[in-house]
């Protein structure tokens, strides 16, 4: 007999949480503790005393799972609120990197050509080389940066996913 395995989804989560020590490893710990993965992890304090920070996770699960981890991260005592943003409905999510490409003449050139059809902005410049940063979605990043392989990528920084619920309302 066969059982039917639940088809993985993609979620954003962002969590509200007191700004304090260990509160990040407590949720990363839960992740771990469960054999649960983390695709993408952001952390920014988001009050003007410091006290609160917001926390934005990408994972993956079935719908069960996501069920599971949003009841168990609600549990956590420095927790405040926990908001799937996939769930939320409309939702901007954005991610910054910073993309190192080495190359002279003509690989140059088309390095500067296509990032200005990304609109990736240059950061910092050598004879040899650039630092070009760019923000977008995950997928607008990945495609940059496949790009850039066949230009002379050096290295790539990426800071994680934010995101927002679209409209008026917070999350």
């Amino acid at each position: 007999m066969k059982i039917k395995q639940q088809a993985s989804e993609r979620h954003v989560l962002a969590i509200t949480v007191d700004n304090e020590a260990g509160i990040l490893a407590k949720i990363a710990g839960l992740f771990t503790a469960r054999g649960y993965n983390i695709d993408s992890l952001t952390v920014a304090d988001i009050s003007e005393n410091h006290a609160t920070s917001r926390i934005t996770i990408v994972t993956q699960g079935p719908p069960a799972v996501i069920d599971q981890i949003h009841a168990q991260l609600e549990r956590l005592v420095p927790v405040h609120k926990v908001v799937d943003l996939t769930e939320a409905g409309p939702h901007v999510e954005r991610e910054l990197a910073l993309i190192k490409v080495s190359g002279t003449g003509e690989k140059r050139v088309e390095a500067l050509r296509v990032a200005d059809v990304f609109r990736a902005k240059v950061v910092d410049t050598s004879t040899s080389s650039f630092i070009f940063e760019l923000t977008g979605t995950p997928e607008k990043i990945d495609s940059f940066i496949a790009i850039m392989r066949e230009l002379g990528l050096v290295e790539v920084g990426r800071t994680g996913i934010v995101g927002m619920t679209r409209g008026p309302e917070g999350a």
